[in-house]
């Protein structure tokens, strides 16, 4: 089976382990995100991940409810740490060798982030999951996949979400909003869409990373996109057919 792309940044929302649950992690949750990213390692893929911890805490919630900001997000790293190491669970329960490295040093249960180090484990089939974020406040954790997509030099960065792609409104409150098979990084910053911040964005922008925005919900997503397949949204700097 061929794939489009060799190496890429999987990123995955914290929300999106807690099921209907709507807090912590849900078992069955993570482990269909497991076999499914299990699939796309037969291939020969190599793969990394950047999880949020918003199934725990939301740094910017906590500080719009009185937090100092600087110390929610500290804390939301922490959160996308536990996340991670569940996933790597997971991971390693379905046969796939997995390490976490954390921005923030905790070196009692993840290495500490080392770009050659993370490239070495991709090269000898290793998953790597990148977690603490960026290990700094005011940045989130899609601007950290833009960051460390950039860094190991992946072909792309797939942004799993709860809807099938980039909107030009909120579907869930406007009825007529639109949905795009492809957008240029210029279009997605000059309408403000929010699938990611803008930082994130202009940074892939800035390193040539397309976007692929899709539906985590959908078993079977991950390979249909990284075979190329037409799902979701594609965003890159001059779109053409994906035929």
């Amino acid at each position: 089976m061929t794939t489009r792309y060799r190496r890429l940044l999987l990123k995955l929302s914290g929300e999106g382990l807690a099921g209907e649950d709507g807090f912590g992690i849900h078992p069955g949750v993570i482990g269909g995100i497991a076999d499914q990213i299990h699939e796309v390692h037969q291939l020969g893929v190599q793969i990394s991940l950047v999880i949020g911890g918003g199934n725990i805490i939301r740094g910017m919630t906590a500080a719009a409810q009185g937090m100092d900001r600087a110390q929610a997000d500290y804390m939301g790293m922490l959160a996308s740490v536990i996340n991670a190491m569940a996933l790597q669970d997971a991971l390693e329960k379905v046969g796939v060798p997995t390490r976490v490295q954390t921005a923030i040093e905790i070196v009692q249960v993840a290495e500490t982030y080392i770009r050659r180090r993370a490239i070495r484990h991709l090269e000898k089939g290793r998953i790597v999951i990148f977690a603490g974020g960026t290990g700094n406040p005011y940045f989130t954790t899609d601007t950290a996949a833009a960051l460390r997509a950039a860094e190991i030099g992946a072909d792309v960065v797939m942004k799993a979400t709860q809807v099938d792609g980039v909107y030009s409104a909120d579907p869930a409150r406007d009825p007529e909003a639109v949905r795009y098979e492809e957008l240029t990084f210029a279009e997605a910053l000059r309408q403000d869409l929010r699938f990611m911040d803008q930082a994130a964005i202009s940074l892939c922008r800035e390193n040539d990373l397309p976007i692929v925005v899709f539906d985590m919900g959908v078993r079977g997503n991950i390979l249909k996109a990284v075979r190329g397949e037409s799902i979701g949204t594609l965003v890159r700097d001059s779109p053409t057919s994906r035929g």
